[in-house]
């Protein structure tokens, strides 16, 4: 039996006891504007209010095409207290995904900027489920505004009674290494994250956040961080503007921030040319894809003595399992991500019992203390946890896939092919889909790839496979520094200097490309699926 619990009532807790502490700040023209802790909750309890005039109700489900914001953070929080669903779905997927989301979900309630709902309005049959639609913006499209539905004067409805494991959200993952999937989340998976991020990075209540990934901008009220959101397209991520990022950062004097790896390549040179360093910046959080050592030491130059790096490892099924502090890679795992073990990724948390297991692309219906292989052997990690997903939403297959059943628990198949070390830490080889399977044995991108990275004509590197499995040919495609130098004589130096991988010489050829394919979400992971396409167009 689980407790009585909802989300919102952990930024009702922090209304109540911090009241006239700010919560969260966005930019307004070329100034800022804030709220309260207290205020905040207000426009939550009125929020609620519209929701439930416009016809919501606890249960139903919600998609919600809302820009990251202020107002955006408190519609989330509006429809947790009414005990709906919010369904977000990240856009940056592509019109069909998007469309493909929206009527595997049969939401009833939409929420939209008008861009959304013109959307709707172009594909009615995606959307046939909905039955309440609400403007969020100025033009109307024939809809109500959600301006239209807030009065003041209506009492505030009760928050809902929800459970610890009432259905919360549906958080859809980026599809940047599958097709994009629901992931249900309960209200108790939700504080179990909070607790979880809490303890891992020792937050206080009152320290200042920079959100420059959408979510932690959701955290932050729960966590009692007062949060800042930046000038940047959150679902552009590479081209995110240093100067904005920076100036959110000193102009607050935040003392932590989360971002991926690809906002990072643009302020660390950015600050290096001006030379910034900002003392105050105690955590900068990195993730989203594999974070390397020179991307490690780069930013660090432009943190104080008592700032470090943080690499959170987890996905939208599991988040956080585990965390590396960006000092102690660079001082003493750096020489063993350089020579092919890959990235250390940290000790799990303390919530979350993670085994490492016998790779195979098959489903696994129960746990068998026998899947495990030994410490320092690769295969793919599982976890489970308070804060660990049970299900995809209506996706049996993909479920039994990714799920193994144990008694009343539930272990989540990460993807990932990890080792152990001998201290318990966790170290990243990569994707368990994008494994070269060679007639020798398999690969691993990332540790391979971590090798010839050191090269110093190379910007990034990609492991991809041609050909059937079990035969496949071995193929690095590079991304230089200099594009201009790309030739045979480069291509084999590069090639000797893979020389040193405890494998001796599994790759032979190398492919330059201009400009990698990335995810959609972080704008980081490399699509090596998209490479190796590529690559076998070259062979022709």
């Amino acid at each position: 039996m689980t407790a009585p619990f909802n989300v919102a009532e952990l930024v009702e807790d922090q209304a109540r006891r911090r009241a006239t502490a700010r919560a969260l700040t966005e930019p307004a023209g070329a100034g800022w504007r804030s709220v309260t802790c207290g205020e905040l909750w207000t426009r939550i309890e009125r929020e609620h209010a519209a929701l439930a005039r416009a016809g919501l109700r606890a249960g139903d489900r919600v998609s919600v095409f809302v820009k990251p914001s202020l107002d955006w953070v408190v519609l989330i929080y509006a429809l947790f207290r009414l005990g709906a669903q919010p369904v977000l779905i990240d856009p940056a997927m592509g019109r069909a995904g998007v469309l493909r989301c929206v009527e595997r979900i049969a939401p009833r309630g939409f929420i939209g900027i008008p861009l959304a709902c013109a959307l709707k309005l172009v594909f009615p049959r995606a959307f046939r489920s909905v039955e309440v639609s609400i403007v969020h913006g100025a033009l109307p499209l024939g809809g109500r505004t959600i301006g239209s539905l807030r009065r003041s004067e209506d009492p505030v409805p009760p928050m809902a009674r929800t459970n610890e494991s009432d259905p919360a959200a549906i958080l859809f993952t980026s599809g940047s290494t599958g097709p994009a999937k629901g992931v249900p989340y309960t209200h108790g998976m939700f504080r179990a994250q909070v607790a979880a991020l809490r303890e891992l990075y020792s937050m206080h209540e009152g320290d200042v956040d920079v959100a420059c990934f959408a979510p932690f901008a959701l955290f932050g009220p729960a966590l009692g961080l007062s949060t800042v959101l930046p000038e940047i397209d959150f679902s552009h991520p590479a081209c995110a503007n240093p100067a904005s990022v920076v100036r959110a950062l000193s102009e607050h004097r935040a003392v932590q921030c989360f971002g991926s790896p690809a906002i990072w390549r643009r302020v660390a040179p950015w600050a290096r040319e001006r030379g910034l360093v900002l003392e105050h910046l105690e955590r900068l959080m990195i993730a989203g894809a594999p974070v390397h050592p020179p991307l490690i030491e780069q930013c660090l130059a432009f943190l104080g003595p008592r700032g470090d790096v943080h690499t959170p490892y987890g996905a939208t099924e599991a988040l956080p399992v585990s965390s590396m502090n960006g000092r102690a890679v660079l001082a003493e795992h750096r020489a063993r991500t350089e020579s092919g073990w890959g990235n250390c990724v940290g000790v799990p948390t303390s919530s979350v019992t993670a085994r490492v297991i016998r790779i195979t692309d098959e489903p696994i219906a129960a746990w068998s203390d026998a899947l495990c292989v030994g410490r320092g052997e690769a295969g793919e990690l599982v976890v489970r946890g308070p804060q660990v997903t049970r299900e995809y939403e209506q996706e049996p297959e993909h479920t039994a896939a990714a799920k193994i059943r144990d008694g009343a628990s539930v272990w989540h198949r990460m993807g990932d092919v990890v080792r152990e070390d001998e201290a318990g830490r966790l170290w990243f080889q990569g994707r368990k889909s994008h494994r070269v399977e060679t007639s020798a044995g398999p690969l691993y991108p990332v540790a391979i790839e971590n090798v010839f990275n050191t090269h110093a004509a190379v910007r990034r590197s990609a492991l991809v496979g041609l050909g059937a499995r079990g035969a496949q040919e071995p193929v690095l495609v590079v991304e230089l520094v200099d594009a201009s130098r790309a030739s045979d004589a480069l291509g084999a130096e590069i090639l000797a200097h893979g020389r040193r991988l405890p494998a001796g010489e599994p790759v032979r050829r190398v492919l330059f490309h201009s400009s990698f394919p990335v995810d959609v979400r972080h704008n980081a992971k490399i699509d090596r699926p998209a490479l190796a396409r590529w690559a076998q167009e070259q062979r022709r």
